[in-house]
């Protein structure tokens, strides 16, 4: 069966640095976009950031409140996504979701589209 095992997440206080994997097993990222989501308590699941494919190479998404400070990344010959987050801020508290689609290798920031999910790692920061 498909699984997404996403670890990596802990408690750290503001300015400090964290890597977040997901591990794909029964299925190859291939062609297939994926992404990062978190959710804090009593908020939704949004976007963090998405890689996609493309002939030149892949693409990279981040939602404002994240950028220059997260790098997503992956190595497809090991079916291993990183997302690696510095300075880190009380507000990225949440906990955070790898996940995978299985129809397209676009970038995309909805839910909807993607099929394949983690279990979910809790990042706690603290100021």
């Amino acid at each position: 069966q498909v699984r997404l095992a996403d670890s990596g997440g802990g408690s750290v206080q503001a300015g400090d640095s964290l890597r977040l994997s997901c591990t794909a097993s029964g299925w190859r990222f291939t062609y297939y976009a994926m992404g990062w989501f978190r959710q804090a308590p009593g908020e939704g699941r949004e976007i963090v950031a998405s890689i996609g494919w493309s002939r030149s190479g892949d693409i990279t998404y981040y939602t404002d409140s994240v950028k220059g400070r997260f790098t997503i990344s992956r190595d497809q010959s090991a079916n291993i996504m990183h997302l690696h987050m510095s300075d880190l801020k009380p507000e990225d508290t949440a906990v955070y979701y790898c996940a995978g689609r299985s129809t397209s290798g676009d970038v995309a920031l909805e839910t909807r589209k993607y099929t394949y999910w983690g279990q979910g790692t809790q990042v706690t920061v603290s100021s």
